[in-house]
């Protein structure tokens, strides 16, 4: 945020003249810039992520009558269930089961159905002791989130405004690691300690609070831009080309293109039942949590997979034969290239689900931070105005600290800027308009000053 003041917290601007060639001066302007212009957007996606890192116990309390049951003597047998689920839901149809991985767990029994959104389901919570069907909800994505986790969700994600709402989040992932790389070398080369009390106090909190938790912020920022709708794909590119991408089951043992995220197929099963299925699944050593997709058409397999994505994860899956039970393919999560592992694992972290609730409590640690961080920025911006009795707002460290530089180093930074703003689109987009910003001002300075002379 705006530690532009990191220096002129301890004396006088006069007294301060930048060495000639020094990058301090345009990075405290540029820290100044971001700081007013892209902290709401920061303070917003901090707010809405804090929101969400608790939305599973959550949604536990608000749906404990749909997730949870009495434990109860026997459970029934897995297909009764299905059974059960699909005469509640006539008119949709089957997908996928997930048998309850507690005992006092539901079974979920998930449906897809024409009036959906891509990526939308229906699931039914099925009590596994007496087969009945607690409750349907309108579920979303692979974790399956409930009602109000993809309400926080689309909130953090895109302000419930589709597409165009994702360039909040997007400006803000692009951004906040040049935030934090920019507020760390700024403090690392301050030139004497910002202690007392006031402005300075307020600066000091703000850059030992920033200096404490920059690497989490870091990683936020590039696990962000993963999901982000134009950087993403630049990820994307990446992973392929380096052969990091997520493997998939062989085509020709799971015929499984009707169990992707927006298939509105399936729903056949014919030749073994459920159950049959999920115990030639566990002899193939998928243990835990698991995720059965039913075929899609005659002819398909039987996909298993585990879903377990906290620590150690456990993402395995195999491909069965409905009629013969044969396992006709298995894929484990140790075979996985190492970039795929990486983000399987960045996504999980970046949600609070990898190490279960430390994971949860960090995260919303550093929130609360970056939160703070953002309010001491501005109010160190009031103090930065020129006089306290108006409101005037608080003056940006002086222009033209570029020219001041060597220019095979100007070069090698426009050089940089370009490279960024090419891979990261909206970062790029922005910065042309930060300059734009940069240079009205400094013209309509210019022609004030003329005028009065």
């Amino acid at each position: 945020m705006t530690t532009h003041e990191l220096t002129e917290a301890t004396t006088p601007a006069s007294a301060r003249p930048a060495r000639k060639g020094s990058l301090r001066p345009l990075l405290l302007r540029l820290h100044f810039y971001l700081g007013v212009f892209v902290g709401p957007f920061l303070f917003v996606a901090a707010l809405s992520g804090l929101l969400y890192i608790f939305t599973p116990q959550l949604e536990r309390v608000i749906y404990a009558h749909e997730m949870t049951v009495p434990v109860g003597q026997g459970k029934q047998p897995l297909q009764e269930q299905v059974d059960a689920a699909q005469r509640a839901l006539p008119d949709a149809t089957l997908v996928r089961v997930r048998p309850g991985d507690a005992e006092d767990a539901t079974t979920q029994v998930i449906f897809s159905r024409a009036d959906l959104a891509p990526s939308h389901w229906l699931t039914a919570y099925v009590d596994p002791y007496t087969s009945e069907v607690r409750g349907t909800l309108e579920t979303y994505g692979s974790s399956q989130a409930g009602p109000v986790r993809t309400w926080i969700d689309e909130l953090h994600r895109g302000l419930h405004l589709g597409d165009f709402g994702r360039l909040y989040s997007e400006l803000a992932a692009s951004w906040l690691w040049v935030v934090v790389l920019g507020g760390l070398v700024l403090w690392w080369g301050r030139r004497r300690p910002a202690k007392g009390t006031g402005r300075r106090r307020l600066l000091s909190w703000h850059a030992t609070t920033g200096t404490s938790v920059a690497i989490v912020l870091l990683f936020l920022s590039a696990t962000g831009l993963t999901w982000s709708q134009y950087a993403g794909e630049t990820v994307s590119d990446i992973r392929a080309a380096l052969s990091w991408e997520t493997p998939a089951l062989p085509a020709a043992a799971s015929d499984h293109g009707g169990h992707g995220e927006h298939s509105h197929g399936g729903g056949q099963v014919t030749g073994a039942s459920v159950d049959q299925i999920l115990n030639i699944a566990r002899g193939a050593g998928l243990d835990g949590a698991v995720e059965i997709a039913v075929p899609a058409e005659q002819g398909s397999s039987y996909v298993v997979k585990q879903i377990q994505n906290s620590w150690p994860t456990k993402a395995d899956s195999a491909a069965i034969d409905p009629g013969t039970g044969e396992v006709l393919a298995t894929l484990k999560f140790d075979d996985y290239p190492v970039g795929a592992k990486l983000a399987r694992w960045g996504i999980d972290a970046h949600m609070g689900v990898l190490f279960g609730l430390p994971n949860q409590i960090l995260l919303a640690v550093v929130c609360l931070a970056l939160l703070a961080m953002i309010v001491w920025g501005y109010r160190m911006w009031w103090h930065r105005r020129p006089t306290k009795d108006t409101l005037a707002f608080g003056r940006p460290y002086p222009r033209g600290a570029w020219r001041a530089l060597p220019k095979p180093v100007l070069a090698g930074l426009v050089a940089v800027a370009a490279v960024f703003a090419w891979y990261l689109p909206v970062l790029g987009v922005s910065l042309i308009g930060f300059l734009l910003v940069d240079t009205a001002i400094g013209r309509t300075k210019a022609t004030r000053r003329n005028a009065q002379k």
